[in-house]
């Protein structure tokens, strides 16, 4: 027994794991000799300390966190009657705490009390270790799973998906595999329903029978509906998992999002179609060369209008781009294109150049070609690319248009008129031959002398008294770009004045803006002239023609009144001679009376009957606005007050009540008035202007004509017949207005101005008065 018992301590101290035992009532602790060897090594005299307590042995051995723990298993152990296992860290030499696993369990007595407690505790640090270890490489592992940007999934053998990774569950918006189980529908068949395009589901479907029948790996693209409901195109690659024998354990899938990629490539392709339709249809001759100058594409266009391709051009023993000069560039062109090319190869410079072209048809049409090197990163020419376009068209119009500015050219040089052309200001740019000789001085000539042109061209030029008035027409049109016209006197180089006429129009872009004055200026002289002696001899006439009309009518008053007259003379003398007689014979002189009176009735009839021959009916009168009788007197007078150098000025009121006229003979009035006040002002030097105004005073219309001239000397006597101040005048021109204005019921009387000048001013009623 002892011996037994001997060789059972022996193999407890052998076997490597610490052993320990206790009597549950409390007796002393049994460590076995590898616990004991441990206490040693770790609690410095620890022989000398007697029989270790077990509470004072864990506060020394086990790591403080997992001491409390201990304890509590121990106690609750021994309270219990229960085994346990525990894990804790135990302190080892050097103060290393290892990993070690304790269990317990009771020894009973065949009335099942426990008799004694044994205990067994392993080193497993090393395991423990392996398994965070393992376990942080599985984490590891997850994350990663997690957080690569590709969608993963693990599928079984039967190909029902088992494991999406967390990028995938989010991406088609679910929170595990397991939300596509449905009854009576596989899990795989209720995803590609549920996510895969309806257009690519036949075929992932096909794809993955396939596989599965196969044990192939296989590669889809298809379009998987995303949560928020869009389809994106994935790429999906699976390979099987085979165990040694090579039967498949499972399916690892893996998808790629590529819809940016596709859509970027779709775009691709659609650009690369749209260029290439580009290319056919641009209106110019596209083409390629190598980077040693030999053709390698043509588009559309230029394949068309040479009638042939790149590859035809291939001639033996000539090089591509040769054989094509040779068939289609003029041979007066061939050389000089030639060495532009060749300069270009050898320089790298851009290639322009304008050259003959061979249509298909045999026509040479003259082209402009240009190329560029398209160089690599280190700066080698890879290869040309050119294009040609045709400028026949272009060349032909630009010539005709030189043909066409050199006759337009030509024409403004040799017409026979003065030309001149200003900028939009109204300076002068450019000024015909024929203007220039006149004035005797070149444009340029004006520069530098303080003035602008325009100001040195009308100041040396325009006569003194008509100058401000050409500045002010010019000023005029310039602000308002309405055209010039206007006749003034312009200096000759000799020196003479001589009348000429000016106009100007502008010319204006697309927009409606002013580019450039267009000015003619013609030499009027001899007619201005020819007018004047025509109006002095037409005035002559006119002049003798009244007189002649005033003595056949005298003739004819006094014939008519004659009789009369003679009668009463006659009679008179009778009379006297019975008054005289002894005694008086009153019957006879009271007979001869009767008779004077009946004679002088007569001379006054006659007188009567002459005075109606100069009246008009009422009955010609039309009801009109005054304002267009007066518009059509001052243009009736405008140019004998431009002649004069007379300004007229008009003032009318708006709105203007309509009167009952004779047209003509108000007409004839305004003519006269108007005629008198510019005559008045010949011996004025300045301020030469009618005034006209007319304006609706109470019931009737007022109209004042004045001038500036040395005024009237008897204004109570100008209405008189026969009484004139002009020397060659007749004194009836103011008697017949007055008469005239007097029979529409009206008034003409005149007025002194002040400081000088006279204002003859007529009403005419609103309703229509005759005189008696």
């Amino acid at each position: 027994m002892r011996r037994s018992q001997q060789q059972l301590q022996q193999i407890i101290d052998a076997v490597p794991v610490r052993i320990w035992s206790v009597e549950p009532t409390g007796g002393s602790f049994y460590f076995n000799k590898r616990y004991q060897d441990h206490f040693r090594s770790v609690i410095a005299d620890f022989d000398a300390l007697g029989e270790p307590r077990i509470d004072d042995l864990l506060q020394q051995l086990v790591h403080p966190e997992d001491a409390p723990d201990v304890q509590r298993t121990l106690r609750n152990c021994f309270e219990t009657g229960g085994g346990c296992a525990m894990r804790f860290r135990w302190r080892e030499k050097d103060d290393v705490y290892r990993w070690a696993e304790c269990r317990v369990e009771p020894r009973r007595d065949e009335n099942g009390t426990v008799v004694e407690w044994y205990g067994v505790s392993l080193d497993i640090d090393d395991e423990v270790r392996a398994l965070e270890a393992l376990r942080e490489r599985e984490r590891e592992l997850s994350l990663l799973v997690d957080m690569v940007p590709v969608h993963i999934a693990r599928m079984a053998p039967s190909g029902e998906p088992t494991f999406f990774s967390k990028r995938t569950l989010e991406s088609i918006g679910v929170d595990d595999v397991a939300a596509w189980d449905k009854p009576d529908v596989s899990r795989s068949a209720a995803i590609i329903g549920a996510t895969v395009h309806p257009e690519d589901a036949p075929r992932m479907r096909e794809v993955l029978s396939h596989a599965l029948a196969t044990g192939e790996p296989y590669t889809i693209r298809y379009r998987r509906r995303r949560a928020d409901g869009e389809y994106r195109w994935m790429e999906g690659r699976a390979e099987p998992l085979r165990d040694e024998n090579g039967i498949i354990l499972q399916w690892y899938a893996a998808a790629l999002d590529i819809d940016d990629e596709v859509r970027a490539q779709q775009a691709l392709r659609e650009r690369e179609r749209e260029l290439s339709q580009l290319v056919d249809i641009v209106p110019s001759l596209l083409w390629r060369l190598d980077s040693q100058g030999e053709p390698t594409f043509f588009n559309k266009r230029l394949i068309n209008f040479l009638g042939l391709d790149v590859a035809d051009a291939d001639k033996p023993g000539m090089n591509r781009l040769s054989a094509i000069m040779e068939a289609a560039v003029h041979p007066d062109d061939a050389e000089s294109l030639a060495e532009a090319l060749d300069h270009s190869f050898v320089t790298g410079e851009r290639f322009s150049k304008q050259y003959r072209l061979r249509r298909a048809d045999g026509i040479y049409r003259w082209m402009k070609g240009s190329a560029e090197p398209l160089r690599d990163e280190s700066g080698r020419i890879v290869q040309w690319y050119g294009l040609t376009h045709d400028i026949d068209d272009q060349l032909r119009v630009e010539d005709a248009l030189r043909e066409r500015e050199r006759s337009l050219w030509q024409i403004v040089e040799t017409l026979p008129a003065m030309i001149d052309c200003a900028a939009p200001d109204g300076e002068p740019v450019y000024r015909n031959p024929q203007l220039r000789d006149f004035l005797g001085y070149n444009l340029e000539e004006l520069d530098g002398t303080g003035k602008t042109r325009l100001d040195g061209t009308l100041d040396a030029g325009v006569h003194p008294d008509d100058v401000a008035g050409v500045k002010e027409n010019y000023a005029h049109s310039l602000s308002t770009g309405e055209p010039y016209a206007r006749r003034h006197r312009l200096r000759r180089h000799d020196g003479e004045y001589r009348w000429v006429e000016t106009r100007a129009a502008p010319m204006r872009d697309a927009d409606g803006i002013i580019v450039q004055w267009n000015v003619i200026c013609l030499d009027i002289d001899g007619e201005v002239r020819a007018e004047e002696d025509l109006r002095q001899a037409r005035e002559g006439l006119a002049r003798a023609s009244q007189v002649a009309s005033l003595a056949e009518l005298s003739a004819s008053i006094a014939h008519e009144v004659n009789q009369p007259l003679a009668a009463v003379v006659a009679n008179s003398h009778a009379c006297q001679r019975w008054l005289m007689a002894e005694p008086p014979n009153m019957e006879r002189a009271q007979r001869t009376v009767e008779r004077i009176i009946r004679d002088a009735n007569s001379a006054a009839d006659v007188v009567s009957r002459i005075r109606a021959l100069f009246k008009q009916s009422a009955d010609r009168r039309i009801h009109t606005t005054l304002s267009g009788v007066v518009d059509e007197a001052r243009n009736l007078m405008a140019d004998e007050a431009a002649r004069r150098r007379v300004r007229i000025d008009m003032g009318i009121d708006g709105n203007l009540p309509l009167v009952a006229i004779d047209r003509v003979q108000i007409q004839q009035v305004l003519i006269n008035l108007i005629r008198n006040g510019i005559e008045a002002m010949d011996a004025v030097a300045d301020d030469r202007v009618i005034e006209i105004r007319v304006q609706h005073m109470g019931n009737a219309v007022r109209t004042e004509i004045s001038d500036h001239g040395p005024g009237i000397e008897f204004p109570e006597r100008m209405f008189e017949p026969f009484f004139t101040t002009k020397e060659n005048g007749m004194g009836m021109g103011l008697a017949i207005c007055r008469s005239i204005v007097e029979l529409h019921g009206g008034r003409l009387w005149a007025e002194k101005n002040n400081p000088r000048g006279a204002t003859l001013i007529f009403t005419l009623p609103i309703e229509t008065k005759a005189a008696p």
